[in-house]
């Protein structure tokens, strides 16, 4: 934790009780003031002491004036015997995922959830799950990529030219777009966000800023993609501006890569000391909106979001200037977030881990797979799903199941059934690891209308 020798006992000479608020100031103190002088930690630990107050706002000392302020003891949080209302979409979902969300409407602070149709298990809320809370932020019910997304752009190139100059488009996405952990562009450009005060506000934030810089523009690994493919906008519609037709388009499917992961980690762990749970529900730990740490993650998480954002921005960016063209619409959609609704006339926080918001007249996008089309939609804001539909196919088999039922070969086949070129990609990936997107789009005709489609032709994924 850097140079500081301070000790709790230090705390406790300064006049600190002896409770929490001891350990949560050598914690804050060693994070933001690791090379600062004893001396001026101490004056500052004293100040706050001497009046919590002016500081319970304070991004950086707040949760020392909170702790201050509150000697409450963290007690164990107890489930509720009966679950909030649900609605569930779809009947290809798996017992597991159901449970997962059976748990997550036992917590106190729930009132609302929905399975969409692409629903499976995962870590704490299953994915294709929705849930809304009161006043507070579940950081594994948003899920380890915060502010996951699909962009769209529609381009003014003709379609013929996905096959007429199909290397040129292959080399555009080999030369232009950078997958995993290790592959950055080499030059950045120099974006708004990275002046945002956010960064410097909250430690962790300010620990990540190098890193965000560096994965700018960049894609992670599973089932990120980015890919060029055919638009055939089937109902015209105002919002998108363009009549009906075929037209050629860039999709990209990716999230908020290191910056978010790492937030999530950071506050899961947090979320999990303050928030007690019984062992089923563990990972539904909360952190109070009314508090210093909830007001930081969701800071934080909202930033992720915007970055999610920035990076699908220059991936686009990079790909219209390699292969020519203008731009004509753009549609685009978060998933892994978290939002402020107002639902049954009461504002809550609606929780969609790989779920799309799907409010009255929203546009999105929902991918098939690999080979399979995927849908332009608009919202019909329906309440049984909090305004949500699925965010994909979602997936039939796990990606350990992948691994063992499928081979290089059958995706090769299934590839050059359709006429999709795939750079990248694996078995855990493989068009038949996903669920038949005509039935998820059939099971939720009550959420969404569909306005056009995209057929993926050329896919560059992780390798």
């Amino acid at each position: 934790m850097g140079n500081l020798k301070l000790k709790g006992k230090d705390i406790l000479k300064i006049g600190y009780p002896n409770n929490q608020s001891v350990n949560i100031a050598l914690e804050v103190m060693k994070r933001n003031f690791a090379t600062k002088n004893i001396h001026h930690v101490k004056s500052l630990l004293k100040e706050i002491l001497q009046n919590p107050e002016i500081f319970e706002k304070d991004l950086t000392f707040g949760q020392i004036a909170e702790a201050l302020l509150s000697s409450k003891k963290t007690e164990k949080r107890m489930l509720n015997t009966n679950r909030a209302t649900f609605n569930i979409f779809g009947d290809n979902i798996s017992d597991e995922a159901k449970n997962q969300l059976y748990t997550a409407l036992k917590l106190p602070i729930a009132t609302q959830g929905a399975l969409m149709p692409d629903a499976h298990s995962g870590y704490g809320l299953p994915i294709g799950g929705v849930l809304a809370v009161e006043n507070a932020v579940i950081p594994y019910g948003v899920g380890m990529d915060i502010g996951c997304r699909m962009s769209l752009s529609i381009l003014d190139t003709p379609i013929s030219y996905l096959d007429g100059a199909r290397d040129k488009y292959e080399k555009a996405l080999a030369e232009h777009t950078k997958f995993g952990m290790y592959e950055t562009h080499k030059s950045h450009i120099d974006h708004e966000i990275f002046y945002r005060d956010t960064f410097d506000m909250i430690p962790i934030l300010r620990r990540l800023k190098g890193k965000a810089i560096k994965q700018m523009g960049s894609s992670g690994g599973g089932n990120h993609f980015v890919e060029f493919g055919e638009v055939e906008i089937t109902e015209g519609d105002e919002q998108i501006g363009l009549p009906k037709g075929k037209y050629l388009g860039i999709l990209s499917h990716s999230g908020s890569r290191g910056l978010g992961a790492e937030i999530a980690q950071y506050y899961s762990r947090v979320a999990v000391e303050q928030c007690p749970l019984p062992k089923e529900a563990q990972q539904f730990a909360w952190l109070d909106l009314g508090t210093h740490l909830g007001l930081e993650y969701w800071t934080a998480m909202n930033l992720a979001g915007d970055y999610a954002s920035a990076c699908h921005d220059d991936i686009h960016r990079r790909l219209v200037k390699a292969v020519g063209g203008r731009v004509k619409a753009k549609i685009e959609n978060h998933h892994n977030f978290a939002w402020k609704e107002i639902h049954n006339g009461k504002e809550v926080i609606v929780h969609r881990k790989g779920a799309t918001p799907a409010n009255e007249n929203e546009l999105g996008m929902i991918p098939g797979s690999m080979t399979a089309k995927g849908f332009i939609v608009r919202g019909k804001g329906n309440p049984d799903s909090l305004n949500s539909a699925s965010h994909g196919a979602g997936r039939a088999h796990s990606r350990g199941e992948c691994r063992s039922l499928f081979t290089q070969n059958d995706i090769k086949k299934e590839l050059k059934l359709k006429n999709v070129t795939l750079m990248g990609g694996n078995t855990e990936e493989a068009p038949m690891a996903y669920k038949d997107i005509n039935e998820v789009m059939n099971a939720q005709s009550e959420l969404v209308d569909i306005l056009g489609t995209f057929q993926p032709r050329i896919v560059r994924m992780d390798r």
